[in-house]
């Protein structure tokens, strides 16, 4: 088995061992310039693509402006043509690229490549977003959901014990979330669980786009938050809030640096969100029953602080198995980009962990007339 890792460039030798009284053994290790994949976080406001190596480890990114005002077809060309040109930036050769994880908001059909749901617009539903990126790229484009590509990507960095069940809590515009259970993501019957941005705190609370009502990120996601500043006397005029901003990403960060530098109406509200999802992050746990819960996303890298605090202190507090075990609420150790470096990782793990990706993951096939790594 070595011999065949060896002959893949996998992995290299690395020296000799201890003598024994044989023959000294040769030690190999991971080669981890062998392959490479990409990641790439695509949401309304704003995309973020990284490259990785087969060690997980990020050797390129770039970042730029969403795609809410484009539809697919105009948006999907302009994003491969961003891949392409990171991957040359980076000299990586495209011989060793073993696929591009495309992650972004669900529902979602993984099968299929597709998103279910009409955002930004009603062009994007049901359009074959993983297919036309690959025919794109010539490339093999695996969707996933963002929240589940973060929290798989703290398992593979090694922030997280092996054998321990975690949960993610994921921010971005929206929330949602993903459970790993000793290195694999639960996934449900559709791969469209643990949605906690969309789990009801208020039954009789507004009707959501998603169906339900009183769904918690109307009330503790950056959108929300932004909207009760703005209502706020005084705080818009002090934080130059725009409420007719598309990117309201940038409000929200103006908000959460506020909050951090001690503005009290701005804390009140980042404190307010973090109580909402201290909530939820309780009943991830009581469901679970989860050793760890992480917080990812763009949204947490200002206050993410506040968050943690106020988070941790509801699931000490509330948690239904307190006694049994403690939870730890921790911040990622990928940062904003979680999602995307998660995204290139469930390719490596896809290809080289359990064989070659599989149709019920959402892999897209290369079109025939393009060559791929093996």
């Amino acid at each position: 088995m070595v011999r065949e890792l060896m002959g893949d460039g996998l992995v290299v030798e690395a020296g000799r061992g201890a003598p024994t009284g044989g023959k000294p053994r040769t030690l190999v290790q991971l080669n981890p310039s062998a392959r490479y994949s990409v990641g790439v976080q695509l949401e309304r406001n704003t995309c973020v693509i990284v490259v990785v190596d087969l060690a997980g480890r990020q050797v390129a990114r770039t970042s730029f402006q969403g795609v809410a005002s484009l539809p697919p077809q105009q948006a999907l060309p302009l994003l491969a043509a961003q891949v392409d040109a990171l991957l040359t930036t980076a000299a990586v050769d495209r011989g060793k690229v073993l696929g591009v994880g495309l992650v972004s908001y669900g529902p979602q059909d993984r099968r299929a490549g597709v998103l279910l749901t009409p955002q930004p617009t009603d062009q994007w539903l049901d359009y074959p977003v993983a297919g036309r990126l690959a025919e794109g790229l010539g490339l093999p484009v695996l969707l996933d959901n963002d929240a589940a590509a973060a929290a798989i990507g703290e398992y593979w960095m090694g922030a997280v014990d092996p054998r321990s069940t975690y949960g993610c809590i994921y921010m971005a515009t929206g929330i949602g979330g993903g459970v790993v259970v000793a290195g694999e993501v639960y996934r449900g019957s559709s791969s469209n669980s643990v949605e906690i941005g969309h789990i009801s705190i208020d039954v009789n609370g507004a009707e959501c786009p998603c169906g339900n009502v009183g769904c918690l990120e109307n009330y503790a996601g950056p959108s929300a938050l932004v909207r009760e500043a703005v209502a706020t006397p005084g705080l818009a005029q002090r934080l130059a809030l725009d409420p007719s901003a598309a990117d309201f990403l940038t409000e929200f960060a103006r908000l959460a640096a506020a909050a951090n530098a001690g503005d009290r109406d701005a804390r009140d509200l980042i404190e307010r969100s973090a109580r909402y999802l201290g909530s939820a992050a309780v009943t991830m746990a009581s469901l679970f029953d989860v050793d760890v819960i992480v917080l990812a996303g763009p949204s947490f890298a200002v206050a993410g602080s506040i968050y943690q605090a106020v988070i941790q202190q509801e699931v000490d507090r509330r948690m239904f198995a307190r006694r049994a075990h403690p939870v730890r609420v921790v911040p990622s150790v990928n940062g904003s980009d979680a999602a995307a470096i998660g995204g290139a990782v469930l390719v490596l793990q896809s290809e080289l962990t359990l064989g070659h990706a599989r149709p019920e993951d959402g892999a897209r096939p290369v079109p025939a007339s393009t060559s791929t790594a093996p």
